[in-house]
């Protein structure tokens, strides 16, 4: 498999290196945590003679034997070495029974900088707090860029609008670019989605029939972009003889956000300046899900191009909410620290009533923070009132 240096993240770690916190490398399956490990630990061979790396990967059978929290502890000491500087990384620590213990004990010690990654669903975002008592640093890795994407594929005599046209459908799940068939690369994809939503889930939360969690994850894909709730897709379900209530729902759009499947994004009201409690938008984590799964039936390219810009802000370290001004939306407003961008995304805007459409809400926007319509142009950057008018593919490789 072709290698692609995902410097960002690598950056990320080398600057969280020696820091107190437990760095835990979280995203959905796939996504490359485990070679992002790998490549950090090669990184402190390179760079360090006073590195002493202890691995343990839950996958590889010499490590079978210490799948319980004191065996792994024991293991740990025994390779502590107090004339070097000592690094732990733990791959898949949820397969380890009750592997909180040990690695808070190692943490509490105060000999090692440790680094974990494990499986999506038993790993979660909302589980941290409770599993890691001393502090502990979330680091969230996303399938490839559309950057990465072309960086993969940069042998291949295509141009950008090509390309991109195809990382639309293909998405950033790497392991799938190895199939030369796309029934392969399909059925590859397909088998994440299953280990994730048929596997994961249950396993997680006791699941029993994952009838409706199936047509739910499929009805979110089928609607990414668009607004909605609980109540609203129950009743949605329940008219294509799904028969579920919106309470069942709620909880399982939970369940799939928190295995990195999906991301909601809140309202945010820009001229009261206040968060909305009311409906929230779902983006999927990769459109290559959406295509292997439901096909180009109800096929949307704007909303497609809007999911993708949606994940590459929250990839870019953004907080990302979907902007009511009056009665108008801006698509994103996106925060990160002091700075914050208005943008709004469309597909073709070459008619004059589609510009219209998506400037006037950005024209009514009174503050000075920067404004930006993303479309599929073909053209170099340009202004407009103030806007900036990028190419979708150029502003994904910026």
């Amino acid at each position: 498999m072709k290698y692609i240096e995902r410097k960002n993240y690598l950056d990320r770690l080398i600057g969280l290196k020696n820091t107190p916190d437990i760095k835990i490398i979280t995203g959905v399956r796939r996504s490359g945590k485990s070679e992002l490990m790998l490549a950090y630990m090669n990184y402190l061979r390179r760079t360090d003679n006073r590195a002493n790396i202890i691995y343990v990967d839950y996958y590889d059978l010499k490590f079978d034997d210490i799948k319980d929290y004191k065996k792994l502890n024991e293991y740990v000491e025994e390779s502590y070495d107090s004339k070097k500087t000592n690094y732990l990384f733990v791959d898949e620590v949820q397969l380890c029974d009750q592997f909180e213990k040990t690695i808070n004990s190692l943490h509490n010690s105060k000999k090692y900088d440790i680094y974990v990654t494990g499986s999506n669903a038993f790993l979660l975002s909302s589980d941290l707090t409770t599993l890691f008592t001393g502090r502990f640093i979330e680091i969230p890795v996303f399938p490839f860029s559309f950057s990465e994407f072309a960086q993969y594929f940069s042998e291949e005599a295509k141009g950008m609008p090509e390309l991109f046209d195809e990382y639309v459908i293909k998405g950033g799940l790497a392991g799938s670019y190895e199939y030369k068939k796309e029934s392969d690369r399909v059925a590859y994809i397909k088998d994440v989605y299953t280990t994730i939503v048929n596997r994961d889930l249950v396993d997680k939360y006791n699941l029993g029939d994952t009838t409706v969690l199936n047509h739910l994850a499929e009805f979110l894909m089928d609607n990414i972009s668009n607004l909605s709730s609980p109540n609203g897709i129950s009743e949605g379900l329940n008219v294509n003889k799904v028969s579920t209530n919106h309470v069942t729902v709620g909880k399982y759009i939970n369940h799939l956000c928190n295995a990195f499947m999906f991301y909601d994004m809140k309202r945010f009201d820009i001229k009261g300046k206040k968060y909305l409690e009311t409906s929230e938008k779902y983006y999927l984590v990769d459109t290559g899900f959406r295509y292997a799964l439901l096909g180009t039936r109800n096929m949307d390219y704007g909303r497609a191009y809007e999911n993708i810009v949606a994940i590459e802000l929250l990839r870019r370290g953004y907080d990302v909410y979907v902007g009511k001004l009056y009665q108008k939306e801006i698509d994103f407003v996106a925060m990160r620290g002091s700075e914050k961008l208005y943008i709004q995304v469309s597909d073709d805007i070459t008619a004059e009533s589609t510009f219209n459409r998506e400037v006037t809400p950005l024209l009514q926007i009174k503050d000075a923070y920067p404004k930006m319509l993303i479309a599929k142009t073909g053209h170099t950057e340009y202004q407009y009132e103030g806007i900036r008018i990028m190419d979708i593919s150029e502003w994904l490789l910026n």
